[in-house]
């Protein structure tokens, strides 16, 4: 049986979204703005998932929900749709490791000062850098709530107090595709005033996906129409893909062992290959997310590991599935100032509710035995 642990790039669809999807077509395919009865069903159905995600985030009272294609346009809408809002300029601050949806959006902003919020060695916002670039005309933060790549969770809630004491009128925006459902998020507590998410990262189907926004957020709509979604993203819903995504949350385990068995993953690797080497947070820390392991097995080339494993039928990554044909070395590793050998050497194992310790068991003899192979073999 295929072992898959790139669910950082995407999450095998569930069967209760796969089976609330087809009764959706073959039974609720009716235009939720339409005012007869089962077309105002399927409006039923999308206020439910509304509030089901409303309430996962502890979402502050009055938050408003805009369902979206994806995490990327959740992510332009927050980013480029507020700043459309601001006059005068000011500072534009992302973290080094955003994904591209984030930092292109604050780089194509016109008349903003888009800056670089630094890593440390661990893959975190360094706060003492940041301090020294954040000043009161900032008017944008964006930072993700889990690295896609290293598994580090930032560091938002320090981040929001420098927020509060030198621009607290700063939109505070939080890419949380990688994050949410898998690590605890309370944006009322936080303060934040947008959070994007992504289905398919939950076992959701791909093209649906989600942007919160707090009761005082101000952002213009990027498309233009019908004036669905509260006129802030026009278009008729995808009530399949929304019956789904809400299957997939209420379906998702309240009680996860993907912390448990990814350290199993780590444990029998360094057992077995002593040369594998972490990158970012100690697996073990609460700075390290539950389910993403970046491991480099030096002086194994990514790609090389890569389908030396997949001729195994174990489906692994290296890094943003979003980035994966633009560059051979991790942009991501690279801020966090990796030595270059380690980041030529880096795999990305992310895991699911799904995967077993069995699994890691057999994950890490393959790594094992390919390493013996290849490691004999090095570029000159």
């Amino acid at each position: 049986m295929p072992i898959y642990l790139d669910n950082s790039a995407t999450t095998r669809p569930c069967d209760a979204a796969i089976q609330a999807m087809e009764k959706c077509m073959r039974e609720g395919y009716f235009n939720p703005s339409a005012l007869y009865a089962p077309a105002l069903e399927a409006d039923k159905m999308m206020r439910e998932c509304r509030a089901e995600i409303l309430s996962s985030l502890h979402a502050p009272r009055d938050a408003r929900m805009i369902f979206t294609s994806g995490g990327t346009e959740a992510d332009n809408l927050a980013i480029l749709g507020h700043l459309s809002c601001v006059h005068g300029g000011g500072r534009v601050l992302y973290g080094a490791g955003e994904h591209p949806a984030v930092k292109e959006a604050c780089q194509a902003a016109n008349g903003f000062e888009a800056m670089e919020m630094p890593y440390d060695r661990e893959g975190r916002v360094d706060l003492t850098a940041l301090r020294e670039i954040i000043t009161p005309d900032t008017k944008l933060i964006c930072c993700m709530q889990v690295n896609n790549e290293t598994g580090a969770i930032q560091p938002l809630g320090e981040i929001a107090a420098l927020r509060k004491e030198i621009c607290p009128d700063a939109h505070f925006h939080v890419d949380g595709v990688q994050g949410y459902l898998r690590v605890p998020f309370d944006m009322a507590a936080l303060g934040a005033e947008s959070y994007a998410l992504s289905g398919h990262k939950i076992h959701a189907p791909k093209g649906i996906g989600a942007l919160v926004l707090g009761p005082k957020c101000r952002v213009n709509p990027r498309a233009l129409g019908g004036g669905q979604e509260g006129n802030l993203r026009s278009g008729t819903e995808n009530t399949p893909g929304i019956a789904g995504l809400l299957a997939a949350i209420r379906s998702y385990p309240k009680e996860q062992k993907m912390q448990e068995v990814k350290m199993h993953l780590w444990e029998c690797l360094k057992e077995l290959i002593p040369a594998a080497a972490i990158n970012g947070p100690a697996p073990d820390s609460p700075l390290a997310a539950p389910h993403i392991l970046n491991v480099s097995l030096p002086p194994v080339r990514s790609e090389t590991m890569l389908h030396a494993l997949e001729g195994e039928k174990i489906y692994i990554g290296m890094g943003s599935a979003c980035a994966a044909h633009k560059q051979k070395v991790s942009a991501v590793l690279l801020a966090m100032h990796a030595p270059r050998h380690l980041a030529e050497s880096a795999l990305r194992f992310s895991l699911s509710p799904e995967n077993t310790m069995e699994e890691m068991e057999q994950v890490a003899r393959a790594c094992q035995k390919n390493f013996g192979i290849l490691s004999r073999f090095q570029r000159r």
